[in-house]
């Protein structure tokens, strides 16, 4: 059974760092494509980002390309959301996100295995 297990959420004043952690289980994670989604209040859940499992490729949603940093280590199982220069319009809850397939994809419904959630929240 697919477990992803999220921690590393918080309150962060703006300008500040977070780092969030995404512990699998159940898989083979190296050959899996991990990313990161977020929901704010009122809003959809959209993607953030995403580290593939072909050549290690990293993918960012525009709105936080040059802060947002993922990266994964296979021998934990684990990928990292490395977050700094945070805005008050980053606050949201954070998801991790797992599928199996080759091919890169930003959509939603196309990840099978979701975290539980963690809160990011950014004071100004």
């Amino acid at each position: 059974q697919v477990q992803l297990v999220e921690s590393g959420g918080g309150l962060v004043q703006a300008g500040g760092s977070l780092r969030l952690s995404c512990a699998a289980s159940g898989g083979t994670f190296s050959s899996a494509t991990m990313g990161w989604f977020r929901q704010a209040p009122g809003k959809e859940r959209e993607f953030v980002a995403a580290s593939g499992w072909i050549g290690r490729s990293t993918y960012y949603a525009d709105s936080v390309k040059g802060r947002f940093t993922v990266s994964r280590d296979n021998v934990k199982n684990t990928v990292y959301l490395q977050m700094n220069s945070l805005k008050p319009e980053d606050t949201a809850v954070y998801y991790c996100a797992a599928r199996f397939g080759m091919v890169f994809t930003s959509t939603l419904g196309e990840y099978k295995y979701w975290g539980q959630g963690n809160q990011v929240t950014v004071s100004s």
